[in-house]
């Protein structure tokens, strides 16, 4: 998988989601501030009230066979 995957299990925040693997490449997700990323969102109060996107039930950019791909594409594409 070599650039388009690494895993950091020594992370203190590691497993930031429920996956069997982890893309930490996209630790913070490139397509957070786009309204419609295609992921598994939603939008919650934060800790100051304001509100924001959550996105922890979300492995589009993580998947280790196409979420590489996927955020490339919507970036650039």
């Amino acid at each position: 998988m070599g650039y388009r995957f690494f895993e950091n299990k020594e992370c203190e925040y590691y497993p930031c989601h429920k996956a069997e693997q982890i893309n930490c490449l996209f630790c913070f997700c490139p397509l957070y501030g786009l309204d419609d990323c295609g992921g598994n969102y939603k939008i919650t109060k934060g800790k100051d009230g304001r509100w924001i996107k959550d996105c922890s039930d979300c492995q589009l950019p993580h998947n280790p066979e196409t979420g590489y791909d996927y955020v490339i594409d919507r970036l650039f594409g």
